[in-house]
């Protein structure tokens, strides 16, 4: 993801700021009336998007600014993109392809450079936005206000607002339903008639606004040009009230309630997406079903089926590192003084938000979570708020696996299953090859040419990185199925560079070529290159993916040996003089040498081909490679080092990089990632180093808290999950581990390493309640056989917390 100066973030609109406006610490005021796993301030949002709380059901997504006089949901829905249909492919692709690789094994990488932005960039060279609906504004008497709290209770996907104005005390609790695909606003008050308002439409789309009924009013637009292609996506926004007392009425664009005793406000989008070859939607039909449905049941049962389908994702998991007293302040006041503040429950909350946007923003038949997940108020957002493939878009779901969210994966799936139909034509078309290639981003029309110009977008290994996901999914649930389905779009991924590496001439590897590794100059002005080091380590994961894929499903043993035979051929990782890994096939120094990017360790996380028992010698060279690029990063650079040091199982490192993540210039009062402006994968990257600093599962054990900080002297956690269908808890008290379990979907042997086994203890099959007498092959190392959801529980045999339940 590219760098933007200040002057250029300044550009970028209110959504942007770099620090927001009134960030100041205020005195503290009472805790908040929902439990410590919520947001909570005790001043609304006003005009900052950036305080503004984030709901979501997957599709449709609303920031709710909880403002006493104009109540603000600022409209999201994940098909709204600008333009249309595209075929990006540049048929000049493939016949320039060997005077390219000729010039980068030549060494002449700026003339290579041009000409591939000649050749191989794709019509056009940009991709296209993702933008939002628009606004619901409701209008409220004005009076003066006292008691005002704000809060997002992540617990039961909820925003509440309550406050006191002329002695009624008045309450607005908003929430996006899954199950019903409606977002609902539920308005009350102590005294009976003093619901009163008024609501209207507005967006920055080219929109009309109607009032189908007395109690609807209604917002259809279409998408935003861009690139000199023509907007095409229809929609239609909803907002319907139904009242309880009073009187309602619409007209003329506005919806007026007038003196009710409470109000349920419904809001339905319908869009003429079918997906990213087809417009032409029923959309109207879309919108009007899902509110008759919705406004045909009780509030009672829609918010009650609503949090019963959240908590079946979230409740999966919970974590308690401690609690101080400065949990008591407002979520802002939190992150302005959290530099100088002991507060462990800080860091609970920032994991579960992470799950929580996860799940807001990532559900079965949905789009992916895209750069701001569901979350734009901007036509031109930065980077086009689409999917950028060399980072941020795996970072997404990096805590699916092991935060127990498999089912937020299936988005990405279906989109790999366009990208197999867009990206084979660009292998055929811009490298004569089978298969499919993503380049470095793609958007809500599955672009998958070369796009924003060849030194950054030059990297042909997007799509194998979306691949390896097909794996790691399998190997964390063991659904038989969803591999079947989704083999062939690994094998094709595979395919691709069967067909397209290229042996370098001076060493004989089998290589990449063109490529980079992302977005980093190895010389003034150039980054297109031969074999990067991230390319040949996504390819060893892909490769030994589809071949493992191949043997589970007893299919393809050519193919498998074709796999495993060009696997052995891949240039090696390499030590350089600096004692680092190095980042190209050649020992050259990086032309920025605190780049955000540290693409080459990728083997150490999100893979495991580096590790500190199985490669000690690059394990110690990865982390010369973090010195030298030191700590300092964006937000989401920053996120994935606190998940390379966690693998490093240094958790001092890596929770003081979280600790920088917590600044106001890293983190919005909302808790919204700023690389600056906001990207929500440093939600997900903080997430899912948090969990890493728990759980490691690599190389067939469960590594229970590897990287365990001070700072977190004790606490417990239940529900993470590791590779091979295991589910992890475990209780620690001064430091230590005092008790764990694990509990296997599938029979076969489980090994477990933690610091509780160099002491006596005793392993338990809690199913059966029979003592389990382990092997021991290391002192931190036990192996037993596991039967099916059993659940085995260990525990020390000195102290107060062993029989604590998990």
């Amino acid at each position: 993801m590219p760098h933007l100066t200040r002057r250029q973030v300044m550009k970028l609109g209110a959504g942007a700021a770099m620090v927001p406006a009134g960030w100041t610490a205020r005195p503290g005021s009472a805790a908040p009336s929902a439990g410590d796993l919520a947001l909570w301030y005790d001043k609304p949002a006003g005009g900052d998007w950036l305080r503004a709380l984030p709901i979501g059901n997957g599709r449709l997504g609303a920031m709710v600014f909880g403002n006493t006089d104009t109540e603000r949901l600022q409209l999201n829905e994940d098909t709204v993109w600008a333009g249309g249909p595209r075929n990006y492919d540049n048929p000049q692709g493939a016949g320039a392809l060997a005077q390219i690789r000729q010039l980068v094994f030549a060494g002449q990488w700026t003339q290579a450079q041009d000409r591939v932005n000649q050749a191989m960039l794709g019509n056009p060279a940009g991709q296209l936005a993702y933008q939002p609906v628009g606004d619901l504004k409701l209008t409220l008497p004005g009076a003066s206000v006292s008691g005002y709290e704000r809060l997002l209770d992540l617990t039961t996907a909820t925003t509440v607002v309550t406050y006191t104005a002329n002695g009624v005390r008045h309450r607005r609790e908003v929430f996006a339903s899954a199950p019903d695909q409606v977002i609902i606003m539920r308005l009350t008050a102590d005294k009976p008639g003093s619901v009163t308002f008024t609501a209207a439409f507005s967006s920055p789309q080219r929109t009309t606004v109607s009032n189908p009924d007395s109690f609807t009013t209604a917002l259809d637009g279409i998408s935003g040009d861009m690139r000199g292609i023509a907007g095409s996506v229809r929609f239609l926004a909803l907002a319907s009230a139904v009242a309880e007392g009073g009187s309602t009425s619409s007209s003329g664009g506005t919806l007026r309630v007038s003196n009710a005793n409470s109000v349920t406000l419904f809001v339905s989008i319908g869009t003429s997406y079918v997906d990213y070859r087809t417009v032409n939607g029923d959309y109207r039909g879309l919108a009007q079903s899902r509110l008759n449905a919705a406004k045909g049941v009780a509030y009672d049962v829609l918010r009650a089926r609503h949090v019963a389908d959240y908590q079946a994702l979230f409740g999966r998991v919970t974590l308690d590192l401690g609690r101080t007293a400065a949990a008591d302040q407002p979520t802002d006041v939190r992150i302005a003084q959290h530099q100088h503040t002991d507060d462990p429950q800080f860091s609970t909350l920032l994991f579960q938000y992470g799950r929580y946007l996860l799940i807001s923003s990532s559900r079965p038949g949905s789009q992916p979570a895209n750069l701001q997940g569901i979350w734009n108020d901007q036509l031109n957002p930065a980077w086009e708020s689409k999917y950028t493939l060399n980072a941020n878009l795996p970072m997404n779901y990096w805590p699916a696996g092991t935060t127990n969210l498999a089912e937020c994966f299936e988005p990405v799936f279906r989109m790999i299953g366009d990208l197999t139909v867009t990206g084979g034509r660009t292998a055929s078309t811009q490298y004569g090859a089978r298969g499919w290639v993503t380049h470095h981003n793609t958007d809500g029309w599955r672009g998958s040419s070369v796009v924003d110009g060849a030194v950054w977008g030059m990297w042909q290994t997007g799509g194998a990185w979306l691949a390896t996901l097909l794996w790691e999914h399998y190997r964390f649930t063991g659904d038989l199925g969803a591999l079947q389905k989704n083999y062939p779009a690994m094998k094709g991924a595979a395919q691709f560079f069967l067909d397209t590496l290229v042996p370098e001439p001076a060493q004989g590897h089998l290589v990449t070529n063109p490529s980079n590794s992302p977005e980093a100059l190895h010389h003034a002005n150039a980054s297109v290159c031969a074999g990067p080091t991230m390319d040949m380590q996504i390819l060893r994961d892909l490769f030994d993916g589809c071949a493992s894929a191949a043997d589970v499903l007893g299919v393809d043993a050519g193919f498998r040996d074709q796999v495993r035979a060009a696997r052995q051929k891949l240039a090696p990782m390499k030590i350089g003089s600096r004692g680092n890994i190095q980042e190209w096939l050649h020992d050259w120094v990086e032309v920025e040498p605190g780049h955000r990017h540290i693409s080459h360790l990728y083997g150490l996380h999100p893979s495991n081909q580096i590790t500190r028992r199985g490669t000690p010698q690059l394990y110690t060279a990865a982390r010369r490679t973090l010195e030298l690029r030191g700590d300092a990063g964006t937000g989401w650079s920053l996120a994935w080092k606190i998940n390379f040091w966690a693998r490093m199982e240094e958790g001092g490192r890596a929770r003081d990089l979280l600790r920088l993540l917590v600044t106001p210039e890293r983190l919005a009062p909302n808790l919204f990632d700023l690389h600056p402006p906001f990207q929500i994968d440093g939600n997900f990257g903080a997430t899912s180093g948090i969990a890493e600093m728990l759980l490691h599962s690599h190389n067939g054990e469960l590594h229970v808290l590897p990287a365990l900080p001070s700072a977190w002297p004790a606490g417990s956690v239940t529900g993470l999950r590791g590779r091979g269908g295991r589910t992890v808890g475990a209780v620690w008290s001064g430091g230590k581990p005092s008790a764990l379990t694990v509990t296997p979907d599938r029979a076969g042997p489980i090994r477990v390493r933690s610091r509780l086994f160099t002491g006596t203890y005793r392993l338990l099959d809690q199913t059966t309640g029979t003592e389990v007498q382990p092997s021991k092959p290391e002192a931190d190392l036990i192996e037993f056989a596991g039967q099916a959801n059993h659940t085995y529980h260990a525990t020390t045999q000195q102290g107060t917390d062993n029989d604590r339940e998990l």
